[in-house]
């Protein structure tokens, strides 16, 4: 029995439900075909935009890490000039604005992890005028080494006008040089010395 025998056997309500049947599978199709394309181009869509934005973070990124390199070589260029010692370097810097150090007391170096280390002198003006004070302090800070003004203490005295006194603490800090990296001899290179010596 083929099925044109079969159709023929079926009764019209079945041929028609069948029909129905037919034109539903008929139009599924013909709308599948545009909905998986579509959603195919969706799917490539979306992928092309993770792409664009794991591309546009990249770009960014590159951007903060040359911006960490250079800040990283402004502080190596910064401690490339060690600062000098610090109660001759104050005593200059106060004697081009004619200011006069009485008492200076350095302090023992402290170190700050691995590669820094902070001296630091404690010193005393007496009798000074803010704007001295001012120039002075600008000098420190503008000297081009690595040198800070750590605590500031300032009193004025009595009636006198524009006259203080003032306690100051200077830090130096120092940068250690990184440690070459110990190269690993071969074996056999130990072994040729050794002969080599007997």
């Amino acid at each position: 029995m083929n099925l044109a025998e079969v159709l023929a056997r079926l009764e019209p309500r079945e041929r028609r439900l069948l029909g129905i049947l037919g034109i539903l599978l008929a139009g599924m199709i013909f709308l599948a075909l545009p909905v998986g394309i579509a959603a195919a181009v969706h799917s490539k869509s979306s992928e092309n935009d993770a792409l664009r934005e794991a591309m546009t973070s990249i770009e960014e990124s590159r951007e903060a890490i040359e911006r960490a390199k250079a800040s990283r070589a402004a502080v190596t260029a910064r401690y490339a000039s060690a600062a000098p010692p610090l109660a001759a370097f104050l005593a200059r810097i106060a004697g081009e604005v004619q200011l006069e150090i009485p008492e200076s007391q350095d302090r023992q170096a402290v170190p700050h992890g691995k590669r820094y280390t902070e001296r630091s002198t404690k010193i005393v003006l007496r009798k000074v005028g803010m704007l001295k004070l001012l120039q002075f302090m600008e000098k420190i800070e503008t000297s081009g080494h690595p040198v800070a003004i750590g605590s500031l203490n300032i009193r004025k005295r009595g009636a006198e006008p524009d006259s203080y006194d003032v306690d100051m603490v200077v830090s130096a800090y120092d940068r250690k040089a990184p440690e070459p990296k110990k190269s690993v001899e071969p074996a056999a290179s130990a072994d040729e010395d050794a002969e080599a010596a007997e």
